[in-house]
């Protein structure tokens, strides 16, 4: 994409996450929450969540009714909530609100769909399948004045919060110049992913591509954070297929290397990790830090002699650990999404061409400038 046709994006999304933060719902009532799309390993988080009175769920679409009906049971939602007719349920149900857990392909129709009507919308990671479908998206939340907000679960970690806090209030590391993430587990059939989702995230269609995708969001989403949306220079990426016989359609590994003016950002992105991990470490020209999962850190500062291992809890710092809560807090108005915040749609349409610079170096073995 021409810079000046990102720019005039950006320049959108902007506008939306300052317009758009104090659009509130009837203060007092659980805000009325629509599922649109079940097929997503992670419904879980919304179907398994408690009670808390900030949400009400009013209906569920879903077209693979065998699914759906596995679910209804499992969560004991009433079938007669279901719909296979997405403009039908947004119709009848007219929800304040919708979470997507559908494919990443069908994240743009569910935003065509709910836009028009005011709809806010908070998709799983990543925003889109490509930057063609990212700048619709964006255009319409412009247009429709809606919240679009993309959940990460490293938006969620302390450690995250913490660490982005001693990089930008204590200048704990100094000038970053470094940044290597690293995501992923065994892979999808490995640690038993249902066949529903299996089938949508190994398809480079419906997901977009592989490992690069599915686990490479999260460095890209981290760094345009950190960076608060400082633009790279370059991508470089070389994915691998170690496991053809599982993945044939797809990478199941790739690494990253996006390089910024004045630091640098290696994105390793797996099926084949040994074990679950999603890690972030930051080095700067005085110290670093590295966050080894949810709530442990190590950290050298430069009066260290050795580094030293710590624990961070929501009690620590400020993080909203559930994903629904700061989307609900964001409807009512009661906090605004920071320019180039971790949930943000500037922030994730970044990423999006992050990853379409990715897809692209690794396809023709060359480095992508921006």
């Amino acid at each position: 994409m021409k810079t000046k046709a990102l720019l005039r994006i950006l320049s959108l999304v902007l506008i939306t996450s300052f317009s758009f933060q104090t659009s509130t719902m009837a203060i007092g009532k659980p805000i009325r929450l629509a599922v649109a799309g079940m097929t997503h390993g992670h419904i879980s988080f919304i179907m398994g969540r408690p009670d808390k009175g900030d949400f009400k769920l009013v209906g569920f679409y879903e077209t693979n009714k065998e699914w759906v009906s596995q679910l209804s049971k499992k969560y004991k939602f009433p079938e007669d909530l279901i719909y296979t007719d997405l403009a039908k349920m947004l119709d009848e149900v007219k929800p304040d609100a919708v979470v997507a857990f559908g494919s990443i392909y069908d994240h743009l129709a569910v935003v065509e769909a709910c836009a028009p009507h005011g709809i806010h919308v908070m998709v799983e990671k990543p925003l889109a399948v490509s930057m063609k479908h990212a700048q619709r998206m964006a255009e319409l939340a412009n247009k429709y004045h809606i919240n679009l907000l993309t959940d990460y679960e490293t938006s969620w970690y302390p450690t995250t919060a913490q660490a982005f806090k001693m990089v930008n209030d204590s200048n704990y590391v100094g000038i970053v110049r470094k940044v290597v993430i690293h995501d992923g587990h065994q892979g999808p059939k490995e640690i038993g992913t249902n066949k529903v989702f299996f089938d949508w995230l190994t398809d480079p269609v419906l997901n977009g591509g592989g490992a690069i995708v599915d686990f490479g969001c999260y460095g890209a989403n981290l760094m345009t954070a950190l960076t608060k949306g400082e633009k790279p220079v370059s991508v470089t990426a070389v994915t691998r297929q170690y496991k053809p016989e599982i993945y044939p359609k797809v990478d199941d590994d790739a690494t990253i290397v996006v390089n910024f003016p004045h630091s640098q950002c290696i994105i390793q992105a797996s099926w084949n990790w040994p074990f679950n991990r999603k890690d972030m470490e930051i080095y700067g020209d005085k110290g670093y830090v590295i966050t080894v999962d949810k709530n442990n850190m190590r950290i050298r500062g430069a009066k260290m002699q050795t580094e030293k291992a710590t624990q961070v809890t929501s009690a620590d710092v400020a993080v909203y650990e559930d994903p629904f809560n700061y989307f609900a807090d964001v409807l009512n108005g009661k906090i605004s999404v920071p320019p180039f915040g971790l949930y943000s749609l500037e922030n994730n349409v970044q990423v999006v061409k992050i990853l379409d610079a990715a897809r692209g170096s690794a396809k023709t073995g060359k480095t992508v400038k921006f």
